[in-house]
């Protein structure tokens, strides 16, 4: 399924304190054929927007004017609003405690601001269409919710979120931060942020400490050790 595609009749509301991030979201969003259906840095107008307009993205920050709830609260609320809404925060905060907590509030996908364009659009994608399988892994159903990870952050091993044992497991089956990010539609810059956090979690220095702790621990069965195939 191409960008358009995945895009098409894609409404979106846009929450963010400052005017500027407001503009380039929407750029962004346009350029992939989204309808921005309000821009504002009003919580209470976003979710009265949610509730009234239904739509089916909302990217925000998790910061908000004093007086009004923050993303995390906005994103709870904005899920029984409208069941089908998926959330991509868009953050200034780049610290794991931020990302787990957006993730476990209902966030479908975490970017950082210091990331590249490209990566808002991939995370579009990958929240309405997850394009990437792990073999030996539970396949997805297509267009179903990005599963909540408030559990995957909590219980996987090493307190991996879902994105980074996916990341984990490739690493370990050989794949570099360049065929990572073809294969995720992200920036090497991100495939390196995610890296970080895993080496840290993990208490490692490096992708061949990371990979032998995937095998020590059981991440690599039989129908994905190396050389198993990952469809795109």
């Amino acid at each position: 399924m191409d960008m358009e595609r995945t895009a098409e009749s894609l409404d979106a509301v846009v929450l963010d304190p400052h005017p500027i991030w407001l503009d380039a979201v929407e750029m962004v969003l346009e350029r992939i054929g989204a309808t921005v259906v309000v821009k504002t840095s009003s919580a209470s107008e976003a979710l009265a927007t949610i509730e009234r307009e239904q739509p089916r993205l909302l990217t925000l920050e998790l910061d908000t004017p004093p007086g009004e709830p923050d993303g995390f609260e906005v994103m709870r609320r904005a899920k029984t609003l409208a069941p089908s809404l998926r959330a991509i925060v868009l953050s200034v905060h780049h610290d794991t405690s931020h990302i787990d907590a957006a993730l476990a509030a209902g966030a479908a996908a975490y970017v950082v601001k210091t990331a590249h364009p490209d990566d808002v659009a991939s995370a579009v994608r990958q929240a309405f269409d997850h394009s990437v399988y792990l073999a030996g892994g539970p396949r997805p159903i297509a267009g179903a919710p990005a599963p909540q990870t408030a559990s995957t952050s909590v219980e996987s091993p090493g307190g991996l979120t879902r994105r980074e044992l996916e990341i984990l497991r490739l690493v370990a089956e050989g794949h570099s931060n360049s065929q990572l990010a073809r294969m995720l539609w992200v920036t090497e810059q991100t495939v390196k942020f995610h890296l970080s956090n895993i080496y840290r979690k993990l208490g490692v220095s490096n992708r061949t400490e990371a990979s032998r702790w995937a095998q020590l621990n059981g991440l690599l069965t039989e129908q994905s050790e190396p050389g198993a195939s990952v469809s795109v």
